[in-house]
């Protein structure tokens, strides 16, 4: 293989050789007592390949397209003729069901990107619904776009909805599930990753860091992991089950709601406990709830049934984190007029105070 300048700048492992080298143990390498038994040489040639058959599979390598997966389920997808039509003509509706495993990783990216080339990030005015069954790869859904909506019944792997700019996504277990799944895990680790916009809905729980760099997203899930809006800039998360540690960390935009039926408070920097209030505002608590009763619909949450059902009880359970950018929107001050910020101001303590006390030992 060439070298190239990257290459070549790295430095390289030493060669053994010389006097000066060091030397393997006398008697050959240690082992160990758990691996002494284990017998690996039957995974390793008695001999080095012949030169031509090494040049058959690195050539073939070389030679392929750089990062290249070969044919993957996207291919599939986009080269069915209802679905080409659909780009084309740039209007309609096709709905597809498929089968989805853990090795179909990136799911939705290239059909994002052949629209982007066609129509751009926001001229795509049809609609494509694709529901898939099983067990997504990692960074279902990255890039989607306008117009497209995608649906796993199963679960979901990391980074779901990473880059999303649009389109829904949404995530359930299968009907017949016997779990609660307000209590399990349907999606992996740092979902959102800089998601610009659309809509996430996941009936169930997330790992740990989801929503980092949100940027426009809107996203309800069911519980989450540590560091739950990490450096958001936009969007909005609602968390209706418990979440980890270290809330808001980074946040400099955007809104979290978060339902603390037990009062526990919430895990956090001190600094950051000072942009923790109770929903207080008639914007907020219409915002909050038409998220809730969207997320109801598109997954048939339980939970969010229950919330709604006893919503005046249950409103005064959410706590809303609101940096200081944010806090002068009508979702967050509930002040419509010049002179009420001072009245305002005492009701807004107290809610700090409230969540302060909460994360002391």
């Amino acid at each position: 293989r060439g070298n190239s300048d990257v290459r070549t700048s790295v430095p390289q492992p030493a060669v053994v050789s010389g006097t000066g080298a060091k030397q393997p143990p006398v008697g050959g390498p240690k082992r160990l007592a758990k691996t002494a038994s284990v017998d690996l040489s039957a995974f390793f040639m008695d001999s080095p390949p012949s030169e031509e058959d090494r040049a058959v599979w690195v050539g073939a390598t070389r030679n392929s397209p750089a990062h290249a997966n070969g044919p993957v389920l996207d291919d599939d997808i986009l080269g069915q003729p209802e679905i080409r039509q659909l780009l084309e003509q740039n209007s309609g509706s096709v709905q597809k069901e498929l089968d989805i495993c853990n090795t179909d990783r990136s799911v939705g990216g290239r059909i994002a990107g052949a629209i982007a080339r066609k129509h751009g990030n926001y001229g795509f005015h049809g609609e494509l619904n694709l529901t898939f069954s099983g067990s997504a790869g990692q960074s279902f859904g990255v890039w989607n776009i306008q117009g497209v909506n995608l649906r796993v019944i199963g679960e979901c792997n990391d980074y779901v909805a990473k880059g999303m700019c649009g389109g829904t996504i949404v995530v359930s277990p299968h009907s017949d599930s016997t779990f609660k799944a307000e209590d399990n895990v349907i999606a992996g680790n740092t979902c959102l990753y800089g998601a610009t916009g659309g809509e996430v809905f996941l009936n169930g729980r997330a790992g740990e860091r989801f929503g980092v760099r949100n940027a426009g997203c809107h996203a309800i899930i069911e519980g989450a992991g540590d560091h739950l809006g990490e450096y958001m800039t936009n969007g909005i998360v609602v968390s209706l089950g418990r979440i980890g540690r270290n809330v808001g960390a980074g946040m400099s935009g955007g809104l979290i709601y978060v339902y603390d039926p037990e009062d526990q408070g919430l895990l956090m920097n001190e600094l950051n406990a000072q942009n923790v209030f109770r929903v207080t505002s008639e914007a907020g608590e219409q915002q909050l709830r038409d998220l809730i009763e969207k997320h109801q619909q598109q997954t048939g949450s339980v939970l969010a049934s229950t919330i709604l059902q006893d919503w005046q009880n249950a409103l005064g359970r959410f706590w809303q984190v609101a940096p200081a950018s944010e806090q002068g929107r009508p979702e967050v001050s509930p002040t419509t007029t010049a002179e009420a910020p001072a009245a305002a101001a005492e009701p807004q303590q107290q809610q700090r105070a409230v969540v302060a006390a909460a994360l002391r030992p």
